[in-house]
This record gives structure tokens, sequence and C-alpha cells, in this order.
């Protein structure tokens, strides 16, 4: 659900230009008028960043500053672009392209393919895996179904990147990207696919962008053709910007500078596909004199949920992080975030099933929830807990809500009885609006009550009470519309891909959740290896992990529940951890941020209600200044507070530390990081409970490695005091 459904669904078109303008916060406003030069919006996660930059659009189209025609707005999704035509239209601005890069860059290919090159433009490739596969085998490179997945991927990053075949191992290299076969296989593949491609006169949807670019490089009246028709440019999610994307809009653009960009490094998550904030990172040093405005009013979230995303985002790392947005809450406080601990999977499924039951009972829609999880693969047993407990449930990445068959022939019966108006013997009993659209949805399988259980007959009864709740709003707002306004409304709808919400909770990844939110967000499996993934190795991987989780916790407007199971099922060993994210944010947990703030709420075991006690700041042991940095605290002390280290101690740990890494095959700092062995030859501790106190020490390193610290400590040889044991 996005925030456009929670104002007015059908709003009137304002009256004038001012009146677009009113209810704009400050700096919202400032966004709708800066109108000239290059613009650069910094938006926080819902504080409202495409209603400013569809208000600037309107603004500037009613007060006749911009021609609709001459303004190009692009985004990445369909969905997102359909939402920017629908608000546009409400206000007033209908005639504005809005469309992704890909379908700008296909219509503008299909148009100039004749003169540019002649003929007719090479059919476009629905769907690459194939032909992927046959490359695959024609190289004698046997790929499973996963590995032919994870090719083709590669073949589309290699490819927005700008990455030849003959130099994808090089750029895999300097990436540190994690292939999924051997380079130079993959290499061998991508070539010989792009010459199936050629001898079958195909192209993909990356083409679609390469020869778009490779046509206005070469043309130049063609990019002066293109320049004179679109002279203003409004890019949304910039932080998600491809090289090769980035590389169309210069070519657009020209030596002009009508541009307006809008991002958040902070929600970068989709690196693997060859996005990168670099390109809003580096706004600024290109258009030196760019108006920049930051939006961090959130009007989504309570203070309590944006108090755990401002926590996240401090302990962050890297370039993103140096321009991260510390967002403001606009609401009424709420309550507390939850954190609840599973023995199990099933068990933390079937927890997370009863409390979705019960806020349902106590008046949240089932529309209004979503379950997020790292992997699609995690969705199976949610689906079955939420089917035990009787909530009907819908998995996000099913077909857009106007193209299901239910829904197309809803619309044929609707448009037929439009038409046929009171010759239509259906409707003699239906004296309103709603009824006459029950009436006739009734013929196509809608019943007062829902059919019992889940699958395909429940899924098509939920559209077509989508469409039954759509009618009912919408003789709310217009009285005396009939069917044949409910038509025409539906298909100005169809047209701009804005659906209503179809009823029931949502199971959705994560990656797939951004742009959306409800009431209430369980953030679900928040365990190492799974978030931060395990294939995530570099620290700008786990960065991204970091991000990743941050989008699913604001994605919540009002409740917050995070939770995670100490093993994956019933009986096995409790081995899992907590997300290292939530250390320091979590009740009881030790901080590894720059900020102890967040949480709230305490930990739940097995949803059992028991809390532990939350901890307080952590304070410097020689001074008594409390502690934000990191490092800091880690050494339990101030960075210029006089040191007390047994250095020799120190160098023992140091070397006892390499031996460990060198047979557990790992870095060094994956056994203990230089700041911890400090502390320790600080504290020099002589028990487990004075060791376990220590930041970087948890249960699983304690267990591993605790009796080698500790015999280091107290001035042991290893191996020493066996007997005694």
């Amino acid at each position: 659900m996005t925030a456009a459904t929670h104002s007015t669904l059908f709003p009137q078109v304002p009256e004038s230009a001012d009146a677009v303008l009113a209810g704009l916060d400050p700096e919202q406003r400032e966004v709708a008028t800066a109108l000239t030069g290059p613009v650069c919006v910094l938006a926080g996660a819902g504080t409202g960043k495409t209603r400013a930059i569809t208000h600037r659009i309107a603004y500037g189209v009613r007060a006749g500053i911009l021609q609709p025609s001459s303004v190009l707005a692009v985004t990445f999704t369909n969905r997102a672009a359909g939402e920017m035509r629908g608000r546009l239209r409400q206000l007033g601005a209908g005639g504005v392209q809005a469309r992704t890069f890909h379908s700008a860059a296909l219509r503008q290919l299909q148009y100039f393919w004749p003169k540019a090159v002649g003929g007719e433009l090479p059919r476009l490739l629905e769907r690459k895996i194939q032909l992927v596969a046959e490359a695959g085998a024609r190289c004698r490179i046997r790929l499973d179904r996963n590995e032919l997945r994870d090719v083709t991927s590669e073949i589309e990053w290699a490819k927005v990147t700008q990455t030849v075949p003959a130099d994808y191992p090089a750029a895999v290299a300097k990436s540190l990207r994690d292939a999924p076969r051997d380079p130079s296989e993959i290499g061998q593949i991508y070539a010989l696919y792009e010459q199936l491609k050629r001898d079958r006169s195909v192209i993909d949807f990356e083409d679609v962008l390469l020869l778009t670019v490779g046509i206005l490089q070469d043309r130049h009246d063609i990019a002066d053709q293109i320049r004179r028709q679109y002279q203003h440019f409004v890019v949304d999610e910039y932080q998600d910007v491809s090289p090769l994307q980035q590389r169309l809009l210069e070519l657009w653009l020209g030596d002009r500078d009508s541009l307006c960009v809008v991002g958040d490094a902070s929600q970068t998550i989709y690196s693997f596909t060859g996005a990168t904030p670099d390109h809003l990172l580096s706004f600024r040093a290109r258009h030196p004199h760019a108006t920049v405005v930051k939006l961090v009013r959130d009007y989504r979230s309570t203070p309590q949920v944006v108090h755990l995303a401002n926590g996240l985002l401090g302990q962050a790392r890297g370039r993103a992080a140096e321009h991260r947005l510390e967002l403001i809450s606009q609401r009424d406080p709420g309550p507390e975030p939850v954190y609840t601990e599973y023995g199990d999977e099933p068990a933390e499924a079937e927890g997370t099933a009863r409390r979705i039951r019960d806020l349902i009972a106590a008046g949240v829609p089932a529309g209004e929830i979503a379950v997020l999880y790292r992997v699609n693969a995690q969705s199976e047993v949610y689906e079955q807990a939420l089917a035990d407990a009787g909530v009907s449930y819908q998995l996000r990445g099913a077909e857009r809500f106007f193209e299901r068959a239910e829904v197309r022939e809803a619309g044929v019966a609707l448009r037929g009885a439009a038409r046929a108006g009171g010759n239509d013997a259906l409707l003699d009993d239906a004296d309103d609006l709603p009824s006459q659209v029950r009436a006739v949805l009734s013929t196509k399988g809608w019943t007062t009550e829902p059919p019992a259980g889940s699958g395909a007959v429940r899924d098509r009864w939920e559209s077509l009470a989508s469409l039954v709740r759509l009618a009912e709003d919408f003789a709310r707002v217009k009285p005396e519309a009939g069917l044949a306004d409910l038509v025409t409304e539906l298909d100005e709808r169809a047209a701009a891909q804005h659906a209503p919400t179809v009823q029931g909770v949502t199971l959705a990844s994560l990656h797939s959740a951004k742009g959306l939110e409800w009431d209430a967000v369980f953030l679900v499996g928040l365990t190492e290896g799974m978030m931060p993934i395990t294939y995530a190795k570099t620290d700008e991987q786990v960065e991204e992990e970091r991000r990743l989780l941050y989008v699913g916790v604001t994605r919540a407007r009002l409740h917050l529940s995070l939770s995670w199971a100490l093993s994956r099922s019933p009986g096995g060993r409790a081995s899992r951890r907590p997300t290292r994210f939530l250390n320091g944010l979590r009740p009881g947990s030790a901080a590894h941020g720059t900020r102890t703030a967040g949480g709230g709420g305490g930990i739940e075991r097995g949803g059992a209600g028991g809390r532990r006690k939350r901890r307080g700041p952590v304070l410097c042991r020689v001074c008594g200044k409390t502690l934000t940095d990191a490092g800091e605290m880690k050494l339990m002390r101030c960075e210029d507070c006089p040191s007390d280290m047994d250095e020799a101690l120190y160098e023992r740990l140091r070397e006892w530390r390499s031996e460990q890494a060198r047979e557990l095959g790992q870095p060094a700092y994956c056994v203990f990081t230089d700041k911890t062995l400090m502390a320790i030859a600080e504290t020099v501790p002589d028990s487990e409970g004075e060791l376990a106190g220590i930041s970087g020490v948890g249960g699983r390193k304690l267990e591993r490695f605790g009796a080698d610290v500790l015999a280091i400590c107290a001035g042991q040889e290893l191996g020493e005091g066996d007997e005694d044991d």
C-alpha cells in the first residue's frame, strides 16, 4: 500500500497553481517551486518525496512555466510510474510523460530506428533465460536451473555496467563481485548469447538502453530532436540508477541543466543489479550551483519506529552512511517495537500468525499488515501458519491487478452492464452503484462471504472484492455517479496502473517491499546468515544488508515486530544468533554502533511475554562520559582517556588470533577485532563472566575461544592446566 491510499481516493483537481502548493510543508514547497536549474532532493523514507516532485511538476504546468509535453519524469518500476501518472492526473497535469527508463527508451528506439538504422526494430526478447541456456549448452557448460538464473543476472549486470564479454572477468575482479561460476566461463556464455541474439535478430531489455545510447551518441540530429521535445527531466529513486541509465540521462540532457533528481542513499539496496548511489552523492560536485533540499519530516512512521530506523543508520559505515538523513517523525507516539525470540522457525511463524490474528481482531485491516523476509524461500512456513490461523494473505510479486484474468473479465461485464443501462435484468433490484457492481460481479464469482482456505479460488474472490470496495469508495465521494462513470475511472486507473489494495496480509521479500508501507510490519528471520545474508562478504555488501533492514523498518507506520528463531526446526540445536544490526538497539544487547538509541518494547521469548531489562548507556570506565562511538564502546573508554593496556598480553593475543584465523581459513577480524583484543588486554578478565562483558565477545565466541583467551590472560601457555580441569 502506498501513501496515496491514505489520502482521499478521489480528490478534486486544484483550482489554481497556488492551490497545488496547499498542504505542502516548507521543504516540500521549496522543491515544488524550484523550477529552474539543477535540483537535488535528498528524501528520507516516508517524507513525501513523490508528493513533492509531482506537485513540483503540476505547479510548473499549472503556472504556465512548464509545458506538459516537454516534461519527462522517469522512475524504475511500472507501479511507481503508474502512481506518478495517477497523481499528476489528479493535480491537473495529465499530459506529462511519466515512464520507466526502459519504457521511455523503447518508445524512442521504435520511433527513430527506421531513420537511424533502417527497417523494423528487432523483436524484443521477453525472457532471455532460454537463450542463455542454449549459449551455455553450446559452450559445453552445464547449468542447473539456479545457476542458469544466476548467470542470466550476471549478463544483465554486465550490460548495465557497460561491460563487454571480453572484459567481464576483469570487471568482476575489480568490483569484488562474487560470480556464481568461473568468470571466464560466464564471459564465454555471455559472448555466445550476444552472438545468438544477432543471428536471430532479437534484442533484450538491456539492449533497449544500449541501442538508444548508441543512436543518441552517433546521430546528433536525432539527439537534438529528442532534446527539443523534452526540456525538463525528473528522476525518482536516483540512488538506483545504473551507469548505463546515467549515460542515457546525460544524452537526453545534452548541455542543459533542467534536471531534478530525488533519492536517498540509505535506501540503495539493488547494487547487485548495477545500481549505485554514486551519481546521487556526487550530484553537487557535478552541478556546483544546484539547489539541494533535504526532506526529513517523516509522515509515515511513529517516533518509536523512526527512533529505531535512525539507530540502524547510526551504526552504518561507508560513503552512503556519511550522507544519511536523520528522520523526524511528524506522527503521534505509538507502541514500541516488539522483539521476539523463538526456539525454531515454525514457532516463529505460528507466533507471528497469532499476533497478526490479534491485530486484525483489534481492528487493523489485513491489507494493512505485512510479513517481510530476506529471501522468498522463507515464505512457505508463513503461508502455512497464516492459513492454519484462518488469515487471508497475498504474495507480493504476482501479476499486476488490472492484468489479472478475473479483473479483465469483470471490466468487460461492468462495461456491458453500463451500456445496457436499465435494460439489464441483473440491475432491476440494484438501487445504487455499489449494489449494481455487486450484482454484476456475482456472476463472475463474487459472494458476500469469502471462500474457505487459500489458493486460486480465494485469489480470484479477493480481486473481485477489491473492485466492490472501490465502487463503494467511489460512490461515497461521487454519490451521483453511475456505472459508466465507474467504468471510466477503472479504465483510467488501468492506464495508470493505479490498483486498489487487495485485502489480505502481504507476504513479501524485503527487496520487493521497497516503496510500500503498512500499518503493521513483521520483520522475521532476523538471524546472522540471513540478515546479513551469508554471501555478504565485503564491508559494502554488509552495509547494503543493513540498508535493506532499514528499508524494512521504515515500511511500518504504527506497529513493528522484529523476530528471530534460534534453530531451523523443532528440537534442533539453538545455534543461531540474532542479527548484529540490532546490537545496541534491541534491549539487552551490547552496543556496537554510534548510537544506543532505538528499541524499546523489550524482548519476548517465544511469545511467553517475559521481558529482559533494558540496557542503559555505555559509560567510559575512566572519566564516566557516555560513549557513542563504536570503537570507544568496545574499549569501554574514550580514545583520549589513558590506557592501562598490557602491551605484552596484547601481542600474545594477536599471535594467538593469527593462528586461529589460519586454522579457520578466515580473516583475523572474524576471530576478534583489534579493538576487542585491546579491550581484553586492558581489562584482563579472569572469568567467563568478565570476558562476556566485553563488547565483541558474544556467546558463540565465548564458547569457541573463551578458554584460550582466559588462559592467555592468566599467563598460561595453551594446554596448561588440563589435568586440573
